[in-house]
């Protein structure tokens, strides 16, 4: 079997800078000279502490934004320069999302919100139940697409999210503080189900935290502090050195 190498690797940010303009005039450098490469089938968790720039390198990763300077290829395409529209296309048809705030429409059953990103593919009402269905069966919410978001707890809340992101058969999953707005024991639930998404269908995920407990689920940390990476490696066995 052929070993695999950097041309193989989903994401590859090299020489990533991002500033942002200041009200006064001049801009604030947030990240500098960001350099990593994550390959299939990778579950990473990207950790720092507030302010230092993780959040600003998933909206890159998720081409929610683009860098200042540098190149970023997913699957081997530079998406650097693209313009907004077609950065859309670019996480509609390869990205998964998954948010700390669930971001659901509260008005629209549970089958709905998963169909969402399937609407914008244009595919046929009935290819979107089947596959919203299908995600649902995989969530165990099967028995409450009827169901509104309102009606949920949080932990169902955000597995009806996840199960909005597989809708599109993403290869990448993005997911920014899952935990945040759960407790700790739905917030284990929820790790445990993206380990075993990793492990069973062979997703690569990227998680975003601030918090070590959390990282520890992944199997590789890259952490950031003042905007520039200062470990990337396996998940050591505490964060005293980070």
């Amino acid at each position: 079997m052929r070993k695999k190498s950097a041309q193989d690797a989903i994401i590859s940010l090299r020489g990533i800078n991002k500033s942002f303009p200041l009200e006064l005039g001049g801009e604030q450098q947030v990240l500098f000279d960001i350099n990593f490469t994550i390959m299939p089938g990778e579950f990473v968790a990207i950790m720092g502490p507030s302010g230092s720039g993780k959040s600003t390198c998933m909206n890159i990763i998720g081409a929610l934004d683009t860098p200042t300077s540098g190149t970023y290829e997913l699957y081997g395409r530079d998406v650097t320069g693209l313009t907004p529209d077609e950065l859309a296309t670019v996480r509609n048809e390869h990205i998964g999302f998954v948010f700390q705030q669930f971001n659901l429409l509260p008005k629209r059953s549970v089958l709905d919100n998963v169909m969402l990103p399937l609407m914008y593919r244009g595919l046929p009402m009935d290819e979107r139940v089947r596959r919203a269905r299908e995600m649902l069966k995989r969530v165990g919410l099967e028995n409450f697409e009827s169901y509104l978001p309102t009606q949920l707890s949080g932990g169902m809340k955000q597995r009806v999210a996840i199960a909005r992101a597989l809708a599109g058969e993403p290869k990448l999953i993005l997911a920014d503080e899952p935990t945040g707005a759960l407790d700790s024991k739905m917030g284990h639930d929820i790790l445990q189900f993206f380990k075993q998404l990793n492990k069973d269908l062979g997703i690569t995920i990227i998680m975003i935290t601030h918090e070590f407990d959390i990282a520890k689920y992944a199997n590789r940390l890259i952490h950031i502090r003042d905007g520039k990476i200062n470990y990337d490696g396996p998940i050591p066995r505490n964060d005293n050195n980070l």
